[in-house]
């Protein structure tokens, strides 16, 4: 059984949302799913998330899994907010343990944040199966771009993350911590033993020139198409490549406040003793002369 999909842009940081679903009054998943930020303020909100809701709900589908494919460094995860209001497990890779250990270090955590994966409800493996009413799902251990990266697979679609982008844009940067173009390689060839008819949702689109973003590709496109990464390409080209490109990308504008909440399972940080979420912003330590 193939899945049902619904794709939800964020415009201001090019992020797709996905409601995956098995029919009308059956049983969904939402995968990545962006809480709106504002950088002058600070504040938060739920617009983005609730027009998935508003879907469910018109739907009327039982949403069984919030599910990240990685930690994300360019917009806040709603999945805290998704997962009180209705209910479902929160999920993403085993991976993230080592991102939560790392980036407690970098914001100094106190005592009370655990690096565990305890603040989701599920850390899947690779290879893992799981079902979403009618569909089954599996999970690919896709890291390079980040430690946690995780394709999910289910029925005829594939939910790659920042792995790849379109093919006329390419592949994914490996200069965050933990990040290796090595490993994206293999991962990215891994997707690429999927049929080659096998659906890619994209998790970002910056379209060049006038083209309009586009939530979908698929397996054959990307192994012909992809200007970073198609067939013939080999594993030295692509890591030279991959180097040389990152070592001139500006960091994510939300990089940081994005970190402390994806950790967190889409969760501010614990309000202080006046009530109020801090965020920190540790000083010269991201970025290429960090």
């Amino acid at each position: 059984m193939n899945p049902q999909v619904e794709s939800f842009r964020d415009p201001l940081t090019s992020t797709f949302s996905y409601v995956v679903y098995d029919a009308p009054g059956g049983h969904a998943a939402i995968i990545d799913p962006v809480l709106d930020y504002d950088s002058p303020s600070a504040r938060t909100d739920t617009a983005l998330a609730d027009r998935l809701l508003a879907f469910v709900r018109k739907h009327d589908l039982k949403v069984d899994w919030i599910l990240e494919t990685h930690a994300h460094a360019d917009h806040l995860s709603a999945g805290g907010y998704l997962r009180d209001q209705l209910g479902a497990k929160l999920a993403i890779g085993r991976g993230i343990i080592t991102v939560q250990e790392r980036f407690k270090q970098l914001f100094n955590l106190d005592p009370d944040f655990v690096a565990d994966g305890s603040q989701f409800d599920h850390l899947f493996n690779e290879g893992e199966t799981f079902t979403i009413g009618g569909l089954t799902g599996h999970t690919l251990a896709t890291p390079g771009h980040t430690d946690d990266s995780l394709t999910y697979v289910i029925g005829d679609a594939a939910f790659i993350g920042d792995t790849m982008f379109a093919p006329d844009t390419g592949t994914a940067r490996c200069d965050f911590p933990g990040g290796d173009a090595h490993k994206l390689y293999d991962s990215i060839h891994k997707i690429f033993g999927l049929p080659a008819d096998t659906r890619i949702f994209l998790c970002h689109d910056y379209p060049p020139g006038d083209r309009e973003p586009a939530a979908q590709t698929s397996v054959a496109a990307q192994q012909t198409s992809n200007v970073h990464v198609r067939d013939g390409v080999s594993e030295a080209d692509f890591v030279r490549m991959r180097n040389e490109r990152d070592a001139s990308l500006p960091e994510p504008k939300l990089i940081l406040p994005a970190l402390q909440v994806n950790i967190r399972g889409g969760r501010l940080p614990p309000p202080d003793g006046n009530g109020i979420s801090y965020l920190r912003l540790p000083l010269n330590q991201i970025g290429h002369d960090a």
